[in-house]
């Protein structure tokens, strides 16, 4: 029987015809492609009817941020709207957006360019650049300000002047001194501006030296432009605009001398309204019984604090160290105190080598700020 059912399952008789399959493969592909090259043609005329046959724009090109050229001056911090906690400042044209976080009517310098004076605090005059308040409200007496912890621990303040009188002496001092140490610079002194930089940059807030007439003067002289009680208010205020000028970036002024002129009343009304006015700190170095400087302050709303020792009248290494341990005790016993003392090289080894046992004793060495009586802050 020739029937396919009795053929092994699987086999054929005879092999197929190679050109028959091909062709009957190629009867079916060429339509299929046909189809598909319609389809696709109809798409793009879809597609690019709506594209209207447009270009791909080109990408637009990534924003280059300029170096700053090597001579260029540096910028000052640029500040927010004080109306808002935390504001978007511009920096100047060009510049990019800075978030300013917290209240700037109580934001201090950046470390970074503590330095360097922030140019709405400062008045040009004939006896120099002179601090004032800026326009948004914000005090020197804030701005540049050292930063402490805010702790209610025993907290004590060292005020160490005379800077600038000697090179080395300032030199040794800024290098040597802890940083927490306040500075306060004599206007008879070199190099201040150089000086005052020095010491920003490390980290020290600064003061600056007023002289006042002592009650032996001229016998004893605290310097040129001294600051007399027989003096017109003018005269007055012109020679303590003197002094002032001849630094920035001082949170305050303090006597240097002046057991007279402090005890004058009408003297000490004259500077410390214009102290006030500039949003400035006034400290007494307390060594006059008699000043008014309290009082007055208190009357024209003038951050104010008093020292409660000077430490170096003999300038003996042993000595020093007993005050500052005396120091210490009025620091425990009220909460703070403050120091007074001058650039002399063992006041400024007794100091540094105290501060850090302090230190470690649990008190905490602030800046001068941060013991004013500020009538803005209660």
């Amino acid at each position: 029987m020739n029937s396919d059912l009795n053929r092994p399952l699987g086999q054929n008789s005879k092999r197929p015809d190679s050109k028959s399959d091909k062709k009957t493969v190629t009867r079916w592909l060429l339509p299929s492609a046909a189809v598909v090259c319609v389809l696709g043609l109809a798409s793009l005329v879809t597609y690019t009817s709506h594209q209207g046959f447009r270009r791909p724009e080109p990408e637009a090109p990534k924003p280059q941020v300029a170096a700053a050229a090597p001579s260029a001056k540096p910028v000052a911090p640029v500040h927010g709207d004080k109306s808002q906690p935390g504001s978007i400042a511009t920096a100047p044209e060009g510049g990019p957006k800075i978030i300013v976080v917290g209240d700037p009517m109580k934001r201090a310098q950046d470390p970074r360019t503590a330095h360097i004076p922030e140019p709405d605090m400062l008045e040009q005059s004939p006896q120099g650049p002179l601090p004032i308040i800026a326009p948004d409200g914000r005090r020197p007496l804030d701005n540049y300000a050292r930063p402490w912890s805010g702790a209610r621990g025993a907290r004590v303040a060292i005020v160490i002047g005379g800077l600038g009188l000697s090179q080395t002496g300032s030199q040794q001092a800024i290098q040597t001194l802890p940083p927490e140490v306040t500075l306060a610079f004599s206007p008879e002194g070199n190099s201040l501006l150089r000086w005052m930089q020095a010491a920003r940059q490390d980290g020290h807030e600064v003061l600056m030296q007023i002289p006042l007439e002592p009650y032996d003067y001229p016998r004893v002289n605290p310097g040129r432009n001294t600051l007399t009680v027989d003096a017109s208010a003018a005269a007055t205020l012109e020679n303590l605009h003197r002094a002032m000028g001849r630094i920035t970036n001082y949170t305050g002024v303090m006597n240097y001398m002046g057991a007279r002129f402090t005890a004058e009343p009408e003297a000490m009304t004259t500077i410390l309204e214009d102290v006030a006015k500039r949003g400035l700190l006034y400290l007494d170095d307390g060594t006059s019984a008699r000043s008014k400087a309290d009082s007055i302050a208190a009357q024209q709303g003038a951050p104010f604090a008093a020292a409660d020792l000077l430490i170096d009248a003999s300038q003996d290494r042993g000595t020093i160290l007993k005050k500052l341990d005396e120091l210490e005790r009025i620091a425990r016993a009220k909460g703070m105190a403050i120091a007074t003392g001058s650039a002399f090289d063992v006041t400024v080894e007794a100091v540094t080598s105290w501060v850090n046992e302090a230190k470690a004793r649990g008190i905490e060495i602030v800046p001068v700020s941060a013991l004013v009586r500020d009538p803005e802050k209660g």
